[in-house]
């Protein structure tokens, strides 16, 4: 077949306009390899060649505003493994799984896939067992076997708290990988969390680093420390009391404040019961949310009798009432129709000054109708009442006042003497402060100081006035009517020897589906010392007390008492020489003897008691025998069904020092015993001592230090 002219150049048409397109795509190809993915093509023939590895920055601290350390990060391993370079899997995992205490399937599952570079095994092992690996990796190295070649360590970051629960809302938790999950951890986590670092490195087709290879190592940037204004001895006064009060309560919860009333640095924040930071319950994520809530500044609730101090404060301002005017209290009073009970009997003839020692209602109804809705929500405003503090703390509410145009004259009445109005435990106390330091309200704050890696400071905090609700002599004189309440009024178990104490009781309501209940109440004191110069200001609540009688001035005084004194002498402050201190008895001892026997020891050393559980014997007391409590104070008497004779009953006390709180806790249940902490770290005595024998219902006092 002979080509013609015209075939001959269709067809060159043809093969050019083909090798035209063919260009055209491998031009297009090109530049897309090029361009568009060569950034990728170049990141993924470097993962072949090239092995990275992340360096982890060191956490920064968590300190007390003395320099203890109540969290830090502590040296742990991950475990890894190089697929490509292990010669059996099942070996492997044989002689891996028992050490890690994991299972061989779970193990050889990890390390199967020769596809991957390098896998993790197992996060956050302790120092003990990468030491196993270590002795593991050396011991088939000498013996040339390769049974656990591709095995490799690299050591991280693990989060330890030296001080286990303490402040353990507070301070919160981190994840796994170091991450701030809740509390200060979390809120402060771009200042202590710190910046990664990376070394890249050459690898052979079999992942093994390459000795000449090339290598980049960028180091990680540490993460800064916070120093915060709480104090570690307070905090772990008010946990300690914290902890007595829900169990000799038999409480739901127990919440307590401390705060520096000049300047509105928190000094301690327990809510109990709390959890152990260093071993929380993750798997009960239901218990962990619930535990780790700071109900002090998320929970808004009527405060009862403690709120009167904010009205008494905002009435002699204002001047609608004098210290010394004279009021009659016939046990109720009537407004708009609603009849107002006063909380017993009636006071009869009684000063304002008495009428506050007495907490007296009808007086306190009066206070809110003459202060009016203008003048009381101005001062209400002024006092913080309704409105967030501020605190440097994530997850603050901001209570609930009913709106001044909805406000009726029985409402008024009733957040006179602290219904009818919800507030959080911090905005109490802030408010409280300002009525007895001078007449400032001052933003409270728990951050002191911020530092980077360095030690260098990048934040600073200072004391901040944010409003002025009352004058200087107004102050003076709620200073001195606060310390007639303790002296005199319902405040008595509050009183410290050779201390000036101010302060007020509450017994709030609770409310069930926003219904009043009659048997559960929230009982509270709020005071502070010295009265004259306040230095410490505290609130103590006890949630739903299960005892007889769950008044604030029986369930929270007490232990107000024992934070106060221990804190003032701490703090060294001295007590007042020439000072007529408060009439004192020492509590008898009355374990062992019969309900009517107990009765008349108490009556005769001019206490009053209250007894739990059902029998015939006293088998524990609190306080304890030969303590020295106030005249008229409340001894709490445990008994049951036990006597004396019956020796088999009763338990050796187990030894505990040495050990951690929560090893000496478990031990101690293990034997029915409850403990009581005091100080954090090791255990370093007991009271009763080992092989004490006693009921198992003691509770055995256990003294921890820091190793």
């Amino acid at each position: 077949m002979v080509l013609t002219g015209p075939v001959i150049r269709r067809r060159l048409a043809a093969c050019m306009l083909a090798f035209f397109v063919l260009f055209l795509i491998l031009s297009v190809r090109l530049f897309i390899l090029q361009g568009v993915q060569a950034e990728d093509l170049q990141r993924r023939a470097q993962a072949q060649w090239t092995s990275e590895s992340a360096v982890r920055p060191t956490r920064g601290e968590i300190l007390d505003r003395n320099g203890a350390v109540l969290a830090q990060s502590a040296t742990a391993y991950t475990v890894c493994a190089s697929p490509r370079q292990i010669a059996n899997a099942e070996t492997f995992a044989r002689l891996i799984a028992p050490i890690l205490d994991m299972d061989e399937s779970a193990v050889r599952k990890k390390v199967s896939d020769k596809s991957k570079g390098g896998v993790t095994i197992k996060r956050q092992v302790s120092r003990e067992t990468a030491q196993q690996l270590r002795m593991l990796l050396s011991e088939h190295k000498k013996a040339n076997s390769k049974a656990v070649s591709g095995l490799y360590l690299e050591e991280e970051s693990k989060r330890y708290y030296p001080m286990g629960a303490l402040a353990c809302q507070l301070i919160g938790l981190t994840t796994i990988d170091g991450v701030g999950q809740a509390g200060l951890e979390s809120a402060l986590d771009n200042y202590l969390s710190g910046k990664n670092g990376r070394v890249l490195g050459e690898i052979d087709g079999k992942g093994r680093a390459l000795s000449y290879g090339a290598s980049e190592y960028v180091p990680a940037v540490d993460g800064g420390s916070a120093i915060l204004t709480i104090d570690a001895s307070i905090q772990s006064f008010c946990e300690t009391a914290a902890r007595e009060a829900l169990s000799v309560n038999k409480a739901k919860a127990v919440r307590i404040l401390a705060m520096n009333p000049k300047t509105g640095e928190i000094l301690a924040m327990v809510n109990a019961p709390g959890f152990d930071l260093n071993d929380p319950p993750r798997s009960d994520i239901e218990t962990l949310t619930e535990r780790m809530r700071n109900r002090l500044l998320t929970d808004a609730y009527e405060p009862g009798s403690t709120f009167k101090i904010i009205t008494a404060a905002s009435a002699l301002d204002s001047g609608v009432v004098t210290v010394g005017e004279g009021f009659y209290c016939s046990g109720s009073t009537h407004v708009d129709g609603s009849r107002v009970r006063c909380w017993g009997k009636p006071h009869g003839a009684e000063t304002f000054a008495q009428a506050l020692e007495n907490s007296c209602n009808p007086v306190f109804v009066e206070m809110g109708l003459r202060l009016g809705a203008k003048r009381f929500y101005d001062y209400l405003g002024a006092f913080g009442v309704g409105k967030a503090t501020g605190v440097d703390i994530p997850g603050e509410a901001s209570g609930i006042v009913i709106a001044e145009k909805n406000v009726k004259r029985v409402d008024l009445a009733r957040i006179g003497f602290g219904q009818s109005v919800a507030v959080t435990p911090i905005q109490l106390l802030t408010a409280a402060c300002a009525a007895i330091n001078g007449g400032n309200l001052m933003r409270p704050y728990v951050v002191s100081e911020i530092l980077d890696g360095n030690g260098n400071t990048i934040e600073k905090n200072q004391p901040k006035t944010v409003a002025n609700p009352i004058k200087p002599e107004t102050s003076a004189t709620m200073r001195k009517l606060l310390e007639g309440v303790v002296e005199n009024g319902g405040g008595k178990n509050a009183r410290v020897a050779g201390y000036r104490i101010g302060g007020k009781t509450g017994t709030a309501q609770v409310y069930v589906d926003g219904v009043v209940t009659d048997d559960m109440h929230i009982g509270s004191f709020l005071g502070f010392a010295p009265a004259n110069d306040p230095q410490i200001a505290i609130l103590v609540i006890v949630d739903e007390a299960s005892v007889p009688v769950d008044f604030g001035s029986q369930t929270a005084a007490p232990f107000a008492r024992d934070i106060l004194e221990k804190s003032l002498a701490y703090l060294g402050i001295a007590p007042e020489t020439g000072m007529q201190s408060p009439a004192e008895v020492s509590v008898p001892d009355v374990t062992d003897m019969t309900v009517a026997d107990a009765k008349s020891a108490m009556k005769e050393a001019n206490l009053s008691c209250v007894f739990d559980g059902s029998g015939e014997r006293v088998v524990s007391q609190l306080p304890a025998p030969g303590a020295k409590i106030a005249e008229g104070a409340l001894v709490m008497l445990y008994v049951d069904k036990r006597t004396p004779a019956e020796e088999n009953d009763r338990v050796r006390v187990p030894d505990v020092t040495g050990l951690s709180v929560l090893e000496a806790n478990r031990l101690l249940a293990n034997y029915g015993l409850k403990m009581q902490v005091e100080g954090g770290g090791i255990a370093r005595s007991q009271k009763p001592a080992a092989n004490e024998e006693v009921y198992p219902t003691a509770v055995v006092t256990v003294e921890f230090s820091e190793p």
